[in-house]
């Protein structure tokens, strides 16, 4: 147990600085649709109470907190494996509570507003942004924050102060 606590705390940081560009990406999406859970009803409570999640507000509240809070982390790089892994929770379970319903095509949500409305090809279609999003945090959850991240700062700051000591 030990090795993985050390494993989630101690990500590489030597990763080449253009993985600020999928940080970015993936941090970005993450904080805008935390916020747009607060803003529009039918994003946040609505959406939760229609997929019949137990205590829909607090559940929807406490998701969209977690996405603007983890989106900031990883736009600045702060916890990337961590945060990254709760991602890659989320969206699993975001996939797993609207895409088999829609697939079965007796989902509560809307349906595409093109077809195909229900089906396979539904489901690969509206799963394009879930499937990029696991991808990008998979990726930081294995490769770290890159050199452009306060993971490095930190982690490089800790290093040079133990090397005075």
């Amino acid at each position: 147990m030990k090795k993985v606590i050390d494993w989630f705390i101690h990500p590489p940081v030597t990763g080449v600085s253009a993985i600020l560009i999928l940080r970015l990406m993936a941090g970005g999406v993450f904080l805008w649709e935390g916020i747009l859970k607060f803003v529009y009803v039918n994003q946040g409570v609505g959406r939760f109470t229609k997929l019949g999640f137990p205590f829909p507000e607090t559940t929807a509240h406490f998701v969209a907190t977690a996405e603007i809070i983890g989106g900031l982390l990883l736009l600045f790089g702060l916890f990337t494996r961590i945060v990254a892994c709760y991602f890659i929770i989320q969206m699993i379970v975001a996939v797993l509570t609207t895409k088999i319903a829609l697939y079965l095509g007796t989902s509560p949500l809307p349906l595409p507003p093109a077809l195909p409305k229900v089906g396979i090809w539904a489901v690969l279609h509206e799963i394009r942004s879930d499937y990029a999003q696991i991808l990008t945090c998979l990726f930081l959850l294995i490769e770290g924050a890159g050199r452009r991240s306060l993971d490095f700062i930190i982690t490089t700051s800790k290093n040079v102060y133990s090397l005075k000591e």
